[in-house]
């Protein structure tokens, strides 16, 4: 059979997602070009390698078969290409992460100082919800990915670099600003704006109600820090914030932080890569740097 290694992409990417769409989304193409190439992939084994049920797809016998050497070979190749650049002692080439959303608020500055150093490196930078983080973690997709909350799992290689200080935000004249030691539960009776289930900052302050033994009903749930923060500086409410997102509205009044009893939250970021994976040669000079490195680019 005549494969190409992108139609096997293709191929695993719709295989694990489920979906020609995820797939596409994923791989940045169009669902007709991923059809497309699949087609070709089914012609030359003869045999169908998906099938619909309803609106969901599901692997043939042939799928399953090609799954696992798509697997192999793509992994293969990935090796043959790290171990190439690792004999050259070269740093460039792909650098692929996943990184919870609030992270974009640092991430970007520790890459761009990484790219001052390594030009030739070309990185893939992807911000999304932890709960996906989670998912391209477990699938090794990425050579490794950046969240502050980490899984409790013994197959994970786990890396802190750099302090995640989560703060109670308000709005300038809200009325809480300028107290001193505001009880918890004071700040939980005005309108409380949170991020949706399975974030990491909602975890983590949701934990530190249950110690307190209180609860909330959030007034507003929002997809994102950054729709938080807008909200908070609309008046809409007050919010629990990693103090790293909020440089730019502090400088300019428009958001204060709390002084609230049990506050600051300190928690670390962390990078995480599956236990036993190898790390290409720049994926590794990027690692180390920003282990080494975070606090002084950051201050």
């Amino acid at each position: 059979m005549h494969l190409t290694l992108q139609q096997l992409k293709l191929f695993e990417s719709v295989f694990r997602n489920g979906s020609y769409t995820r797939a596409a989304e994923e791989l940045h193409l169009t669902q007709p070009a991923i059809s497309i190439q699949l087609k070709r992939l089914e012609s030359q084994t003869g045999m169908p390698l998906f099938e619909q049920v309803g609106k969901k797809i599901f692997p043939t016998p042939a799928g399953k078969a090609m799954y696992e050497a798509s697997q192999d070979i793509l992994s293969r190749v990935s090796d043959l290409s790290k171990s190439i650049e690792e004999i050259k002692g070269h740093v460039k080439g792909p650098l692929q992460m996943s990184v919870v959303t609030t992270a974009k608020y640092f991430m970007p500055h520790l890459l761009g100082s990484f790219l001052k150093d390594y030009p030739e490196v070309t990185p893939k930078l992807k911000f999304t919800n932890r709960a996906t983080v989670v998912e391209r973690l477990m699938n090794n997709i990425d050579d490794f990915v950046v969240m502050g909350q980490i899984l409790d799992d013994s197959k994970l290689e786990i890396y802190p670099f750099l302090e995640n200080i989560l703060v109670p935000v308000a709005p300038s004249g809200h009325p809480l600003v300028g107290k001193k030691n505001i009880n918890l539960d004071n700040l939980i009776k005005h309108r409380f704006l949170q991020r949706e289930p399975g974030s990491g900052t909602r975890l983590v302050f949701e934990r530190l109600l249950t110690q307190n033994k209180l609860s909330i009903e959030p007034y507003m749930e929002l997809g994102s820090s950054e729709a938080i923060k807008q909200g908070v500086m609309a008046g809409l409410g007050v919010a629990v914030l990693s103090l790293h997102s909020l440089r730019l509205e502090r400088d300019a009044g428009k958001l204060v932080v709390l002084d609230v009893k049990g506050f600051p939250l300190k928690r670390r970021w962390f990078a995480v890569h599956l236990k036993g994976k190898q790390l290409s040669l720049t994926a590794k000079t990027f690692l180390d740097y920003i282990l080494e490195n975070s606090h002084r680019v950051l201050n």
